[in-house]
């Protein structure tokens, strides 16, 4: 007779608790969702568990400065524009006379 649905998932859950196995979730906007599905898909993946541990075990794989640019943020650099800066210097140039005429 097969064993029924609770007993299943019990036996389930003591092999995944002796094992040491934890589960992990994550939120992810759709850039992110899209990134692991293209993964998935140029290397023929079908689980989306069995892509993202392959990826932490070769990142890691990497030691630490191998997989530092991989965790390196990328810093944006805003460049002022000539028309804004021109307002910004007019603008000082007047604080600065207000000033001067208030002392």
């Amino acid at each position: 007779m097969a064993a029924a649905q609770k007993d299943r998932s019990a036996k389930t859950a003591a092999k995944r608790k002796s094992r040491g196995e934890e589960e992990l979730r994550m939120h992810t906007l759709a850039g992110t969702r899209q990134a692991l599905a293209d993964l998935m898909e140029w290397h023929q993946i079908d689980e989306q568990g069995e892509a993202m541990t392959l990826a932490l075990h070769h990142l890691h794989a990497l030691g630490p400065s191998g997989s530092a640019p991989f965790f390196a943020l990328p810093r944006h650099e805003y460049v002022i524009p000539g028309n804004v800066a021109r307002k910004l210097k007019i603008a000082y140039d007047r604080e600065v006379l207000r000033i001067r005429h208030d002392e």
